[in-house]
């Protein structure tokens, strides 16, 4: 365990003016709390908080960073308080200390929607302080270190919730050295034949070709030394997670791949890193479209390098990466070097993004999402994806994750654009909308007033701004269309009952069903949530059939065959109706059911012919209501369920219910129930709606509709 001589001792290399006498203060408080208390792995437990802040030095950061990370889990762990922290530390670390609590109580890899909700909670947290995510990182390294100690389940469930969460977000930050190393460990544990076949491929290799990086650092040097420019040059294999990833991603084998090495030279001057560019492409050759200036263009979290990949000794692939000394800080510290010092003193790096503005633009951008999911799903967009740089026609640069669309471009530069996009082109070129967009592509949005998203652009783009956008108009959309449909099932069903559907009436509905407006119900209405029945049962209970659309049928009303004191009612299997040849079959206590003489159920009642009865319907049938049920496929385009109950009104048949069986991005199916006169009358309904360039299909439907699909019988 490090002591406390050993901890004040790295604090001073680089930070000579530390309040030494704070840190030992801390030392001895934590080890006080801790006292008696082991981890897994027999150490005693103070051992952790320890080895988290000596990560911190590495990072050369100020006291209360250090501190905060000696003391992490005494609230969470010990009899330690808030308020006893504050009064012997000071309110900032008291705050950093509880903000680190409140991180690990988050429970990351709990259930999805859970997650997606602390992550919200997570990021709102680091947006306060980011210094309590730095201790959180840290933490969360020095854990899997030692990750060996915990049994195998929980090992996987820590190592997956690193992979999804804290290895990109470390990462996203710019902490690449930190990202590195919880991407690996991870690795080991979630695959690790895979890690170790990589393992293997790179020992066969270097028996093969001998050990590549000294020799090509030593090339290297020698086109400095021609250059007249003097740099550190450092060479290495990449990681084994890196080099699967790649492999997963372009499915090639191994021995395909075009980059395991990896050089960085580092220079004094912005100038020499392009001197050096330039010698490096005179020495070998550049390959084509792996050629990178984020120097010139800048990452969002500050990193900044020249990035090439070029042919060299005997004809690998490397990749070289060159940038200044305080562009190297950056890149491997990321936001922690807005917090370094140097000599005592903070150092203020040119290159360091302000943590607290970044972190506080990536949380408004997603604002908007209507559910934690979509706010889960955008951010892990956004910290998984590289970026590429495109161009307005007026010269301003938008930065966008690798993949990105002209459908992103647009709603990367207002929501408005996004929304009215017909057209893009690139580079002067018409281009569809799901092209790829790539560097320094310049990108012309064509726009169309009353254009509206459609449902396949949220398959095209991969920006969690477009995405939120276009499901927020396409609810929009679907809203309107519902509230249109289910206005119209208002008025039939009203009408039926010789009642209006008045604002007033609809607004009285609305407020007994507990919804927030006439609107509200009318959405409800159209969405099949809330049928016409269920409206005028609200209204007006007396009038309400409860029973649905039922009849009585005697000698003396509509049907001929049936005793005097028999009662009859359609079979729901078939729902006969005038114009249909029918029989009757007797059933004990429930009087007569009415069939079709083509319905499939009388075939399973053959054997009893004594139960059936031959009816026939008499011309006064005709003049009665009679429910029959009609399937129709159409298209989802506005207006065209508007379109349907027209039609069916035009020919004096009501609706009385609609189930939506099937929604789909192109076209609706549904059942609808119709009261109709006769055979006749039902055929002069189809063939209007047939006629009807937004309807794809219609046919009698036979069956039974439950809420979540249909049954035929």
């Amino acid at each position: 365990m490090i002591s406390d001589d050993q901890l004040v001792d790295l604090i001073k290399a680089y930070n000579p003016r530390t309040d030494e006498a704070l840190i030992r203060s801390a030392y001895a408080y934590g080890k006080q709390a801790h006292e008696g208390q082991v981890r897994v792995s027999g150490e005693p437990y103070f051992s952790h908080p320890l080895e988290v802040a000596a990560l911190m030095t590495e990072q050369r950061l100020d006291d209360t960073s250090i501190i905060t990370a000696m003391l992490h889990d005494t609230i969470e762990d010990t009899g330690s308080t808030y308020s006893a922290i504050s009064d012997l530390f000071g309110e900032e670390i008291a705050r950093q200390v509880d903000g680190v609590t409140k991180l690990t109580n988050l429970e990351l890899s709990s259930v999805e929607t859970k997650q997606a909700e602390n992550f919200r909670k997570l990021l709102m947290a680091m947006s306060r302080d980011p210094r309590v995510l730095l201790v959180k990182l840290a933490d969360r390294l020095h854990n899997m270190r030692t990750i060996r100690f915990l049994p195998h389940e929980k090992q996987i469930r820590k190592s997956r919730e690193t992979m999804d969460i804290y290895a990109p977000l470390a990462g996203r930050m710019g902490m690449q050295s930190i990202r590195e190393e919880l991407e690996d460990i991870s690795f080991r544990i979630l695959n690790p034949e895979a890690r170790s076949s990589i393992l293997r491929r790179f020992v066969s290799l270097r028996r093969e070709t001998g050990d590549l990086i000294p020799q090509i650092t030593e090339d290297i040097r020698k086109v400095l030394d021609q250059a007249g420019v003097e740099a550190e040059v450092f060479g290495r294999q990449k990681k084994p997670y890196s080099v699967w990833r790649k492999m997963q991603e372009k499915g090639e084998a191994f021995g395909r791949l075009s980059d395991i090495y990896g050089f960085r030279i580092i220079t004094d001057s912005v100038d020499e890193c392009y001197t050096v560019l330039g010698a490096i492409h005179q020495r070998w050759n550049a390959v084509p479209g792996r050629f990178k200036d984020y120097i010139s263009q800048p990452k969002s979290n500050g990193y900044r390098s020249i990035h090439t990949t070029v042919s060299g000794r005997s004809a690998k692939r490397v990749e070289v990466q060159i940038r200044t000394r305080t562009m190297h800080e950056v890149a491997e510290t990321g936001i922690a070097a807005h917090w370094s010092y140097r000599e005592g003193e903070r150092f203020q790096n040119p290159f360091v993004v302000d943590p607290v503005r970044w972190l506080e633009r990536l949380t408004e951008r997603f604002e908007a999402a209507d559910n934690p999911n979509d706010f889960l799903e955008h951010v892990k967009l956004e910290m998984f994806t590289d970026q590429v740089f495109c161009f307005t026609p007026k010269g301003e640069v938008i930065k966008l994750p690798r993949g990105a669309t002209p459908i992103d471009f647009a709603y990367a530069i207002h929501t408005r654009i996004g929304d009215s996009c017909v057209g893009a082109k690139v580079d002067n070129q018409r281009v569809p909308l799901w092209t790829r967009l790539r560097n320094g592509q310049s990108v012309t949005i064509i726009r169309a007033e009353g254009q509206r998203p459609q449902a396949s652009w949220e398959e095209m783009v991969v920006t969690g701004r477009a995405k939120s956008a276009i499901r927020r108009s396409l609810r929009e959309e679907s809203r309107s269309a519902h509230i249109r449909l289910g206005r119209e099932i208002a008025r039939v069903a009203l009408e039926r009952v010789g009642k209006t559907a008045s604002d007033k009436a609809l607004d009285t509905a609305a407020d007994r069903f507990g919804l927030t407006d006439s609107q509200d119900l009318l959405e409800r209405i159209g969405g099949a949530l809330i049928t016409g029945q269920d409206l005028v049962g609200m209204l007006y209970p007396e009038l309400h059939n409860t029973e649905g659309v039922t009849y009585e049928v005697s000698p003396n009303s509509g049907i001929v065959g049936l005793d005097s004191n028999q009662v009859a009612q359609p079979a729901p299997c078939c729902q006969p109706i005038p114009g249909e040849r029918i029989v009757g079959i007797a059933i004990r206590g429930h009087g007569v059911e009415v069939h079709a003489i083509d319905c499939r159920s009388l075939a399973e009642l053959e054997e009893k012919a004594d139960e059936w009865l031959d009816l026939a319907w008499t011309e006064e049938a005709s003049r009665m209501p009679h429910l029959a049920c009609i399937e129709v496929t159409l298209s989802n385009d506005a207006g065209s369920l508007g379109k349907v109950c027209t039609l069916i009104g035009e020919q004096h048949a009501n609706i009385s219910d609609i189930v939506f069986t099937d929604r789909k991005p192109d076209f609706y199916k549904m059942v609808l129930d119709l009261e109709v006169r006769d055979l006749a009358h039902l055929h002069n309904v189809q063939t209007a709606l047939a006629a009807d360039s937004a309807v794809t299909q219609v046919m009698r439907f036979r069956g039974v509709v439950h809420e979540q699909g249909m049954s035929v019988t």
